[in-house]
């Protein structure tokens, strides 16, 4: 089983954290790097060759996982000379599989890579996109009008969303139309397939997008607990 895990950004939201190096690479709990909890995980669940695309500070990740080789996985790279989003990165890949695992470098979440992928083959998706629902808490009083009546007054409600993990499943007929080397985002990808066959796949575990550095602050002091289900 193939996964592609993009790991190209500055990871500027996580500063100063990322200064000297990459977003992938940033220790949790000051010992395991997120991408190495990803490898690990991914190789527990029976991929065998993850290619990684990168730009910033490549040359770290590349001289630190190596091959693969002490994770027991494959491991090559996509090293890309211009900023290309969070699908372009895969239309420079000549060898990918009918289907395989896209995520981003800087998720934790206990979810079963290889019952998603599955999933996807057995539905015969285009795209399968794994989501987790998450709780919105507004501060204040809301309410709904018409021709300026009120009609509705809630206070402080929260709202309930599905949100993309960053973590997909790709048949690659979907990159068909796409052209090499052309930046495109997973959203703007998304809405150009959205009357085709994608298919979202509820994740009800642990899900932490760390984007910032409140959310690496949480993960780094909840370690002790987090590593008991990654």
């Amino acid at each position: 089983m193939r996964a592609i895990i993009l790991a190209g950004g500055k990871g500027s939201r996580l500063k100063p954290y990322t200064a000297l190096i990459p977003k992938p690479m940033v220790p949790i709990g000051g010992k395991t790097s997120i991408i190495e909890i990803i490898i690990k995980q991914l190789s527990k669940c029976g991929f065998n060759h993850i290619t990684l695309a990168v730009n910033h500070l490549s040359h770290l990740i590349e001289s630190y996982l190596g091959t693969g080789k002490k994770y027991g996985i494959k491991i090559d790279y996509l090293l890309e000379n211009k900023i290309l989003g969070t699908v372009g990165p895969l239309t420079n890949i000549n060898d990918l599989p009918e289907n395989f695992l896209v995520m981003n470098g800087d998720v934790l979440t206990n979810i079963n890579y290889k019952s998603l992928l599955n999933l996807h083959k057995r539905k015969k998706n285009l795209i399968t996109l794994a989501t987790f629902k998450r709780d919105t808490f507004i501060d204040f009083g809301t309410l709904e009008t018409k021709k300026n009546k009120v009609i509705k007054f809630v206070e402080k409600p929260t709202l309930n969303f599905n949100v993309s993990m960053g973590v997909y499943c790709l048949n690659k007929k979907a990159l068909k139309n796409l052209k090499k080397n052309k930046f495109m985002n997973f959203d703007v990808f998304i809405k150009n397939n959205i009357k085709k066959k994608i298919y979202a796949y509820n994740h009800k575990g642990f899900w932490l997008d760390i984007g910032r550095v409140d959310d690496y602050e949480y993960a780094n002091q909840n370690f002790s607990t987090l590593k008991k289900i990654l």
